[in-house]
Order: structure tokens, then sequence, then C-alpha cells
């Protein structure tokens, strides 16, 4: 069964950086598209970041120039580098996982990791 763990968030001040990590597992990179969402109180989930098997990358309007999605075939990782981080960008952040790109826009995706939380002060 493939399996997503999701660590690196925490509490930060605004301006401040955070690098999360996705850790892929049962299943090969190779053949996944991998997305990273997020999910603030209140809110609906909405995609921030994609990287494709074929290493196509999308990001969210919001998080462009900031943050920075990549990943590691050999270690089955995904990461995402997130810099002048603020306050808005407080969230559950969740990585997922689809072998259909369609799915990972649309944000239907098989399979989802338990989420970490990013609190970013002001």
């Amino acid at each position: 069964q493939v399996q997503l763990v999701e660590s690196g968030g925490g509490l930060v001040q605004a301006g401040g950086s955070l690098r999360l990590s996705c850790a892929a597992s049962r299943f090969t990179l190779d053949y996944y598209n991998i997305g990273w969402f997020r999910q603030a109180p209140g809110k609906e989930r909405e995609g921030v970041s994609y990287i494709s098997f074929t290493d196509d990358l999308y990001y969210a309007n919001s998080v462009k120039g900031r943050f920075t999605i990549s990943k590691d075939n050999a270690l089955n990782m995904v990461y995402l580098q997130m810099n002048s981080l603020r306050p808005e960008d407080t969230a559950m952040y969740y990585c997922a996982a689809d072998r259909d790109i369609g799915r990972i826009l649309a944000g239907h995706c098989d399979h989802w990791g338990q989420g970490t939380q990013v609190t970013v002060s002001s």
C-alpha cells in the first residue's frame, strides 16, 4: 500500500524558512506525480505545488518565487522549500501522489499523507 509521510513543519516567524519533506514508500516516484497541498482552518484545501514524474513543475501564484519543489528519486523523497514565509502560509500541509497529473491538479489524488502543520507568526 502506498504510504506518504510528511515532516518538517513547525512554528516560524514571518520572513523565515522551512523545508517540508515527503517520504514515499511502497511505490516509486519514477511513475507517480506528487503534489503539495495546504488547508487552513475554515478554508478550502488548495494546491501549492506539484512535480510530475517527468519533472514538470507547477506553483500556485501565491507561492511563486518563494517556494521550490524538488525530489530525490533515489531516496524516494519530495521536498518543499518555503522561503519568505508569511502569516497567510499558515496551514496544514499535505503531500499527495497519483499516477494521473489531472487528478493532482484537481486535488483528487489517490494517496495522501497525514500532514504537517506550518505556523507563521507575524
